[in-house]
């Protein structure tokens, strides 16, 4: 078992002797190698249902992969090409090109290289952690989403078309048109390629991956049965170093331009920061969000630039790679020189390849997207969690992220803040005489008995936060009926302005009443909010006490003062 280890914060000064502590040869070469063989069909598929090509999909694995390990906070991610990335690259790219034809192409690696500085900036200031703070259930719905539109975008080609344009929603317009003219030499390629995946033996896919073994079998039928030209094949991948793409803006689309910048970098930081967990969770050592989201950020401006897909975490090559022993970014490293070697000196064994084969793939990569295990069972868990789920999911695949996202966040949110009031409400207590529920202690119980009904013992506990200032009103409405109230504070670690301004109405509406104001705050955080907020001013300082048995004798002796 290994012990559990912290990736110390980026010092400048031996941080890469730091990363590469635990390199180990044997374990951190069979997982370069082992997910370069799983990378290669993956990103053959991702290339070319974007519809960049078969190319930006291997060039986008090199350089995500290697500048993410080389840059990253994780020893042991794997970054590349992914399928959730894939899907908003095919959208922003089909938009791209359908408005401008001869610039399209590099307007989208702009976006791609603009997403990657978006993550570098969240890394930059620091806001790795609070990427992933959304309820499961919008996460859950989206991916889910994502899963389903991957899946569609793959219909054309297995029925042997070019993808229809529209993105989903054009595709479900031109299915019935593809359904009729059906060319079944690719369509059984593509079936045989999903059951080879789906059907692959267990025992075996710890020595070589399902997807290169559908690869390379469906490939070598198709060459036997069919012509070369009867079946439409991916072709050569040219050989040699990529060309560079140089940044292009457009002032008319600017706006969308960035807007699909922060939905593709967000969704990259997402996808890449929950792999990272579950890499923690098998290694026992602990990532660094914020240096992880710059790496990634500098690796996907890198990939932009030379025409390469976008990518994030990927959780199989990962898994994979700590399985076989990867303890190092140098894993990693090795993965991308390998698939460098692949592409720069064997482009030409791609060139029978047929497209529906990769179809297939990617089918199998969405069905795996979808998140089953919570579709199973969440009608049992939450049925409000439910709806999020599906409701994301919808809004995923037929109207945008960002909208699914944004409504998925926000109505998660008025629901807990809905249950939290409710279990908040019954922390604020008003109450006159001797109650069991109250903290206090026989003798407070004692001297509150004493006050005849006189004293209000007004009870707030645990965090207050602006859902309770209803409560508090709705306790302190009978004020005038009493001498005292005593505003008893020593159980809230913190509030907020809105419950802050409840409180002020309530010593205001007691003051107004001639009712006498007692403050009970030992709690120094507390006290210097009340204090910030000015509320302190409206209670006399000879009033203010840290414990309350003391309060609850002060608040008898001025009703005895009253009566007498």
């Amino acid at each position: 078992m290994l012990s559990r280890q912290t990736i110390e914060p980026d010092t400048g000064i031996g941080v890469f002797e730091k990363r590469f502590a635990h390199f180990n040869f044997k374990g951190d070469l069979f997982g370069g190698v082992t997910t370069a063989i799983i990378s290669l069909p993956l990103a053959l598929a991702f290339g070319v249902a974007s519809g960049a090509g078969a190319e930006a999909g291997l060039w986008g694995a090199i350089m995500v992969g290697l500048f993410a390990a080389l840059f990253g906070g994780s020893n042991t991610l794997i970054s590349e090409p992914t399928g959730p990335m894939t899907v908003i690259m095919t959208a922003v790219l089909t938009s791209m090109m359908a408005k401008y034809p001869e610039n399209g192409l590099a307007m989208t690696f702009t976006v791609v290289m603009m997403a990657g500085a978006f993550q570098v900036l969240l890394g930059t200031l620091k806001l790795g952690k609070y990427v992933t703070l959304m309820p499961y259930s919008v996460i859950s719905g989206f991916m889910s989403g994502i899963g389903v539109i991957l899946i569609i975008l793959q219909l054309a080609p297995l029925l042997g078309h070019s993808a229809p344009a529209g993105g989903v929603l054009g595709t479900l317009s031109a299915l019935p048109n593809m359904l009729t003219e059906i060319r079944y030499s690719e369509l059984v390629l593509g079936l045989l390629t999903l059951a080879v995946v789906i059907y692959f033996p267990k025992a075996y896919r710890k020595y070589v991956p399902a997807q290169l073994v559908a690869l390379v079998a469906v490939t070598l039928v198709s060459m036997v049965l069919f012509d070369t030209d009867s079946i439409r094949r991916i072709g050569e991948i040219p050989t040699g170093l990529p060309s560079l793409i140089l940044p292009q803006f457009n002032a008319e689309i600017f706006t969308t331009m960035v807007i699909d910048a922060l939905v593709l970098g967000t969704l990259g930081c997402i996808d890449t920061l929950l792999t990272a967990v579950i890499g923690d969770s098998l290694t026992r050592q602990e990532h660094d969000s914020d240096k992880e989201l710059r790496g990634q950020g500098i690796a996907n401006m890198i990939s932009g630039l030379f025409g390469g897909l976008p990518g994030a975490g990927a959780t199989m090559g990962t898994v994979t790679n700590i399985q076989v022993g990867a303890r190092s970014p140098a894993s990693g490293i090795l993965r991308a020189l390998a698939l460098a070697l692949v592409v720069l000196l064997a482009g030409g064994l791609t060139e029978p390849i047929p497209m529906a084969v990769l179809a297939g793939i990617a089918v199998y990569v969405g069905l795996n997207i979808l998140d089953w295990s919570f579709i199973q069972r969440a009608h049992k868990i939450s049925l409000p969690g439910m709806g999020i789920m599906y409701g994301v999911m919808l809004l995923t695949i037929f109207v945008d992220l960002i909208v699914a996202v944004g409504l998925g966040v926000f109505i998660s949110n008025i629901i807990i803040i809905e249950r939290l009031s409710r279990q908040q409400a019954r922390q604020v207590k008003a109450i006159s005489d001797a109650d069991n529920d109250l903290p206090l202690t026989k003798a407070e119980l004692a001297l509150l008995e004493k006050a005849d009904n006189k004293v209000l013992f007004f009870h707030l506990s645990g965090p207050m936060i602006f859902s309770v200032s209803k409560a508090i009103s709705r306790q302190h409405s009978r004020i005038s009926d009493y001498e005292v109230m005593i505003l008893d504070l020593t159980d809230v670690p913190m509030f907020d302005v809105t419950v802050g301004l409840a409180l002020e109405n309530a010593i205001k509406d007691a003051q107004d009443a001639n009712c006498e104001v007692i403050l009970v705050c030992p709690n120094k955080e507390t006290y210097q909010q009340l204090e910030k907020f000015e509320i302190l001013n409206l209670i006399r300082e000879e009033s203010r006490y840290n414990s309350r048995y003391d309060a609850l004798q002060a608040a008898l002796v001025y009703v005895m003062r009253i009566v007498f």
